[in-house]
């Protein structure tokens, strides 16, 4: 398999309506890694004005499977994860930064780390997720 670059990460994840509306990016990505970013704006927070849980689950899982790319490759997909919300997440900025803990041939296990980042450039953990992530045979549907 050939190495997978940031710039490929980032034609992935351009490729999915869901990450475009929501203005997401990958920021880092290789040796294992994957950081997701995006800013947190009025329309995603929940009625308590912190950041909505579903973003910050979708963060988790898409940070998770770019790592499990860098080294499983591209045709994969989330088997499962699993999240738990620490802290509020209010600032400006979301950062999901995952790491692969295990990599087979064909499943991959990885953590993320979920912070906000204040208007003050302070970072506060928000939540923490685990998961897997599996290849797939044969092409996309």
């Amino acid at each position: 398999m050939t190495a997978l670059t940031l710039e490929d990460a980032r034609k992935g994840l351009a490729s999915q309506p869901f990450s475009i509306l929501l203005g997401a990016r990958v920021t880092s990505f290789g040796d294992g890694a994957a950081t997701l970013e995006l800013d947190i704006r009025e329309d995603l927070l929940q009625q308590n004005g912190y950041l909505h849980g579903g973003v910050l689950a979708y963060a988790a899982d898409n940070a998770i499977t770019f790592a499990a790319g860098t080294t499983l490759g591209p045709a994969i997909l989330t088997s499962g994860f699993s999240i738990d919300y620490l802290r509020p997440a209010k600032g400006i900025r979301l950062v999901a930064e995952a790491q692969v803990l295990y990599s087979g041939r064909r499943q991959a296990t990885c953590r993320c780390d979920l912070y906000v980042v204040g208007e003050d450039g302070t970072t506060t953990l928000s939540a923490a997720a685990q998961g897997s992530v599996l290849t797939r045979n044969g092409p996309p549907p």
